[in-house]
């Protein structure tokens, strides 16, 4: 059944497009090249003590352009990017659109395999990417078409020798690069001859992590992007008098439109950090008086957790979302208490541009009293989800399937893999491999990944029902649930869980708290603790890696 025609919630917010700019048949360069008419003066990135205004990025993004297109790169080409969240990335961005090309998304923890595989899949010709990372990257381009690779530092455009964000980052272009400041000063004063972009070209390659098979990239089109950097404006109010807060990694599809879109499309000051730091973070948020940021509930749960953050730096980060994984109410309760700040859901995916559902900016998300579950929204603009079972058929209102949805910020399909694009995405709808239900009121609420649920004895047993409840204990600072084989049962429930500082709970303590709270085959028979839970560079926890994890590399909790 499809969302409640009758959504009061909808009344308060506007919906109409900009007078003067239909963002659903722009490109990302048409509201850039608007953004640089309107507001040249404006900060457009902060990073640390650097900041460089929006014509003062135009210029480098123009210089750049140049010099690719000198060495090669035009229309449709693909451009890697292999970067953390360093001002270069949105510099690099910016002059590949400016080409007409594709920018290719490559996670900075990427070793020489992922690389490998993205290179290959891509077609990639070009690759930016950090001195640091220019050993794995030397080791893979010689067996890709990469022909040209660029690098840079992360100490570029900023003084402060911070060891928390920087390590032991040293300047210096590596034998067979070229330095990309270098190539920057090469073109400065000149502009790319104009390239005629329509909003259906690929603007970047974004790839899925591969959970279910090898990595398959989204093409995320200038129409899919432009649609959703417009969303995060008007759904999340985020508005040019407004500071992002860079969290994300740059490189997700959080951070490409949660971060770098809406921050271009306002325009509006980018705050970056290099890379997550919860005392860099604290400060650059009082420095910069930040006030919009979207990342995982794992960056939560840090800040709030750690003793270098007072609650008066976060003052001013008033419009908080999270996405990526599901947030447990107790959570958002403790932020709320520790910092006076409402946690907002977003629910999205690399196939739908970030978010597909959301909690409108200033509304709470219903729990469901039944399960438990903090809703992750409802539809946003243009959108239509549904509930369908295991044959395509639509379900009831309250019954569990799997989402499905459709929209201007889906992806048209995987790059040169129609097989995987007509299973994904058959007429166009998105099945996400995510499982959910609708109320009566047209919230959805996730269960969990269709993929991660435990069959005890014949019962189903949902990881994340069990999460939430851990969560509850007041010393569970993160907590992820699995199936572990179990010769009677079939699986039994195994939980992982890393407490908060000062803090103490054993292996029994914990699994009666379940059990009172829980139907007999949920709660866990086993719980373990680990100093961190694995995680994606994104903040999502690893439940593949605790199902592979080894007993002697585990400590339990009720140890001496």
């Amino acid at each position: 059944m499809g969302v409640p025609e009758t959504r009061p919630w909808l009344d308060r917010y506007e919906t109409g497009q900009p007078a003067d700019l239909d963002v659903e048949r722009s490109t990302m360069t048409d509201l850039w090249h608007d953004s640089v008419r309107r507001a040249p003066d404006r900060d457009a990135i902060r990073y640390f003590d650097a900041a460089i205004t929006v014509s003062e990025l135009d210029d480098m993004a123009d210089a750049l352009a140049v010099a690719l297109g000198e060495r090669g790169v035009s229309r449709g080409g693909r451009v890697a990017v292999y970067l953390q969240n360093v001002p270069q990335f949105v510099i690099t961005l910016l002059a590949v659109w400016k080409l007409g090309a594709v920018a290719v998304s490559v996670n900075p923890m990427n070793k020489h395999r992922e690389l490998f595989t993205l290179l290959t899949d891509s077609g990639a010709t070009t690759l930016v990417c950090l001195e640091g990372l220019y050993d794995t990257a030397r080791d893979v381009v010689g067996e890709t078409e990469v022909r040209l690779v660029i690098t840079t530092s992360e100490l570029e455009y900023q003084t402060r020798d911070d060891p928390r964000a920087f390590g032991e980052a040293r300047r210096g272009t590596p034998e067979g690069a070229e330095d990309m400041s270098e190539l920057i000063e090469h073109g400065r004063g000149r502009a790319p001859r104009p390239v005629d972009v329509d909003p259906d070209d690929v603007a970047i390659l974004t790839y899925t992590s591969g959970t279910t098979g090898p990595p398959k990239g989204a093409m995320n089109t200038h129409r899919n992007v432009a649609f959703n950097a417009h969303t995060y404006q008007r759904w999340c109010h985020v508005g040019e008098d407004d500071v992002v807060l860079g969290v994300a990694p740059l490189f997700h599809i959080t951070g490409l439109i949660g971060h770098i879109a809406v921050a271009l499309l306002n325009p509006c000051p980018l705050v970056l950090t290099h890379r997550f730091d919860t005392g860099v973070v604290a400060e650059a948020v009082a420095e910069h008086r930040a006030s919009f940021t979207i990342g995982s509930i794992t960056v939560f749960i840090a800040l709030m957790n750690s003793s270098e953050v007072r609650s008066e730096q976060m003052s001013t980060l008033t419009r908080i979302y999270s996405g990526g994984a599901p947030i447990p109410p107790s959570t958002v309760q403790r932020f709320r208490e520790r910092f006076g700040h409402y946690v907002h859901n977003f629910y999205g995916l690399t196939e739908t541009n970030s978010p597909a559902l959301g909690v409108p900016f200033g509304s709470h998300a219903p729990v469901d009293p039944r399960s438990g579950a903090l809703s992750v929204g409802v539809p946003i603009y243009n959108t239509i989800a549904r509930i369908v079972d295991d044959e395509g058929a639509e379900l009831p209102v309250g019954e569990v399937g799997e989402i499905v949805t459709s929209g201007p910020q889906v992806v048209p399909g995987y790059w040169g893999n129609p097989e995987e694009t007509a299973r994904a995405m058959p007429r166009g709808r998105l099945h996400t491999g995510d499982v959910g239900y609708m109320d009566d009121d047209g919230w959805f609420y996730l269960v969990d990944r269709k993929k991660d649920q435990i069959n005890a004895s014949g019962y189903k047993v949902w990881p994340r029902e069990v999460e939430d409840v851990l969560y509850e204990h007041p010393a569970v600072r993160e907590a992820a649930v699995v199936g572990a084989v179990d010769p009677y049962r079939g699986e039994t429930v195994r939980a992982f869980v890393s407490l908060r500082d000062d803090h103490h709970a054993d292996q029994a303590e914990l699994i009666e708290f379940c059990e009172q709270r829980m139907a007999a085959y949920k709660y866990p028979r086993e719980v373990l603790v680990l100093d961190e839970l694995p995680k994606t560079m994104t903040g999502k926890i690893l439940r593949r890696e605790l199902r592979s994890h080894q007993s002697g590399e585990r400590e339990r909790l009720d140890r001496a």
